[in-house]
């Protein structure tokens, strides 16, 4: 039985977007969706977020995350169960247009 090769279509690729208190949990979370093969890579920045919350202004260090993904649904699922913040951020970003070498690596990668 031969395999079906996955169609290699814009459309299915996704960043999604996820912002976390610390670097370490930033990275445990990123390694952990790497190694189930959910996302192909991680890109992990330091930033500063100003933002409501329980009606403050707050002003924090935060650490921003960018999944490259084919798998968006079966990714936000997981980073939803494990997510340490009580309302996560995780926002799909859809690749409309994305260089035809690097979409073939991501699927390559995560799946």
């Amino acid at each position: 039985m031969t395999m079906k090769k996955p169609k290699i279509s814009p459309s299915r690729g996704s960043i999604i977007i996820s912002t976390f208190q610390s670097k370490e949990s930033a990275n445990k979370v990123a390694k952990q969706m790497v190694a189930k093969k959910l996302c192909a890579c991680v890109n992990i920045a330091k930033i500063n977020s100003i933002y409501f919350w329980n009606n403050k202004m707050q002003n924090h260090t935060e650490y921003l995350c960018l999944f490259k993904t084919i798998s968006s649904s079966k990714l936000m699922h997981e980073i939803k169960k494990i997510h340490p913040y009580e309302v996560p951020e995780i926002v799909e970003v859809k690749m409309n247009t994305i260089n035809k070498d690097y979409l073939g690596w991501l699927v390559s990668t995560a799946t």
